[in-house]
């Protein structure tokens, strides 16, 4: 999570924007996008900011509120220091629901993290549910100096009841709430539960920037670091927790927009989210397993990894799914670079006025660790944080190659797994699985074992293919291949074992050792497969054996 200080707290309040969106424009030269060019379009995230204006010291409660629903809130100014809010929202009944407080955004660093230059101050956005209207408790310093209208305001624009965003006023000269509005997440990020066991080595299901409604000409561009991963970092949102499966990918595609777009970073600040649903998000583009570096821990974002849990865990833990999910999540991750989950790392500081650790000097560290550990910041949250060890555990069973009782549970339940087991299970032809269940052409399925493989389609069922025939079918193209999927396992004759596929067969000569395609009863002898073996399967995501 972008910096969150135990005191003083920042409320950030979120409000849908009947206003302007903020236009952009890329500028081929940095990679980020000029609002001054590209207009609105339907299904952008909306944001729109209101002044709050005459705030002195002490506790100010101020509503704010417009005609188009919102979702989430934000404060921004000039310098928020000594500030703390709290915000609640008008449920449809009338009645007002709790308060929840935020928390400041992390002042990220220029190109570098010697470069830091003055950035906007705001808090992070909090999740409110759907409301038009929201109080605000403000609370500053004992004779703080009254806020103003912003600068370059007009009364044309105080009549709409928002101040637009714009270069020119890109945020409140005072303070100011910040009300955004994320479009209705795509049909294919709509939440189901996870019902497949995952197999050690391999990543949860996550949904792409695509899906959850990145806008993917904002991003940092070319910002790599060339290094491995060597750690993990840990942080909440500091959201409401009261939120449903399908508003995840809106909580998501608010935080990035308000981000870029209010805060003036160039992307999102986490590598990946993951909520309470265990539904995993990309997050900054190019930082998944690329080498774009992400902007989550003040000081130490070169080498490592960022994942925020959506959510706030100073007083609840996450949910069982989510720390699981995020302990499989980092097992993976760490996995590609070869670091142990339980292991400790030395890391340099970067510096900056968001960690405790001196530049240059370093810091010994759990290899996964959390944002509290080197900066100035509760996050993930005091219940969150005493469950580090248990997401250490999680992500030590998921970093390595799988084990073949791993895969094994990984296919239960499936057509697969029922007729490997009336096979013989680890004793039949095919030996031990040694991947999970994957997606072939059209609606095949398959899964590899030691001896073979084997196919399911809703017309063929679940067949096996071991031996020279599965290297003879693989030559081919697999089920892509002329002859389609097996819909038989192997028929033994006393010269010939042969096997039927959709469009033909492969026969197998004992005598000769070769194998003949037979297609519409013209047979042709294939030659036999080269030393290096059958083709890999397109849909392979990454080798399960151990790397040497």
């Amino acid at each position: 999570m972008p910096l969150r200080r135990p005191a003083p707290t920042t409320l950030v309040t979120v409000i849908a924007a009947t206003a302007v969106i903020l236009p952009w424009a890329v500028d081929p030269a940095t990679g980020h996008r000029d609002q001054r060019h590209q207009a609105a379009r339907p299904g952008d995230t909306h944001l729109a900011r209101q002044p709050l204006v005459g705030l002195g010291g002490g506790v100010t409660i101020r509503e704010v509120g417009q005609r188009t629903p919102f979702s989430m809130v934000a404060l921004t100014g000039d310098d928020l220091s000594g500030t703390s809010a709290r915000v609640r929202a008008r449920r449809t009944d009338g009645s007002w629901g709790p308060w929840y407080e935020t928390h400041e955004a992390e002042a990220l660093p220029g190109p570098g993290d010697h470069d830091r230059i003055p950035r906007r101050s705001g808090t992070d956005p909090v999740f409110v549910g759907k409301t038009t209207t929201v109080q605000i408790a403000v609370s500053r310093p004992p004779g703080a100096a009254p806020t103003s209208q912003p600068i370059g305001s007009t009364p044309a624009a105080a009549d709409r009841g928002y101040l637009p965003a714009t270069v020119e006023q890109p945020l409140a000269q005072n303070i100011s709430a910040v009300l955004i509005s994320p479009p209705q997440a795509p049909v294919d990020t709509q939440w189901t539960p996870p019902s497949a066991v995952i197999a050690a080595g391999q990543p949860p299901n996550i949904i792409p920037r695509t899906q959850w409604g990145a806008d993917e000409l904002v991003r940092c561009g070319n910002r790599p670091f060339g290094a491995p991963i060597r750690a993990a970092v840990v942080h909440h949102t500091a959201e409401n927790n009261d939120y449903q499966p399908q508003d995840s990918a809106a909580i998501v595609q608010s935080i990035f927009a308000y981000h870029t777009q209010i805060l003036g970073w160039c992307d999102i600040a986490y590598n990946a989210l993951v909520d309470k649903y265990g539904q995993v998000f990309e997050g900054r583009a190019g930082a998944l397993t690329g080498p774009v570096q992400g902007d989550h821990t003040g000081g130490f974002n070169r080498e490592t990894w960022g994942v925020a849990m959506i959510g706030n865990f100073d007083d609840v833990a996450p949910t069982p799914v989510q720390l699981h999910t995020v302990g499989r999540l980092l097992g993976w991750r760490l996995g590609l670079d070869r670091v142990d989950p339980k292991g400790t790392v030395t890391l340099a500081s970067a510096g900056g006025a968001d960690t405790h650790v001196p530049v240059d000097a370093t810091a010994s560290l759990p290899t996964i660790f959390s944002h509290r550990d080197v900066g100035a910041t509760d996050c993930p949250g005091n219940v969150a944080y005493g469950l580090l060890d248990e997401i250490r555990d999680t992500a030590a069973r998921f970093n390595g190659p799988p084990r073949p009782e791993d895969l094994a549970l990984s296919l239960q339940g499936g057509a697969i797994y029922d007729r490997w087991q009336s096979m013989g299970g680890l004793n039949s032809a095919l030996g031990a699985p040694t991947s999970p269940e994957a997606t072939g052409a059209g609606s095949a399925r398959y899964a590899t074992f030691a001896n073979g493989a084997m196919y399911w389609s809703p017309d063929t069922g679940a067949q096996p293919v071991t031996g020279a025939i599965y290297d003879a079918w693989a030559s081919l193209g697999y089920e892509r291949g002329a002859l389609g999927l097996p819909t038989s396992g192997e028929l033994q004759e006393p010269q010939w074992v042969k096997q039927n596929f959709q469009h033909g067969t492969l026969d197998f000569d004992r005598l000769s050792g070769r194998v003949s395609r037979v297609i519409d009863g013209v047979a042709e002898e294939l030659l036999p497969s080269p030393p290096s073996g059958p083709p890999i399967q397109l849909e392979r995501f990454s080798p399960v054996h151990p790397a040497d």
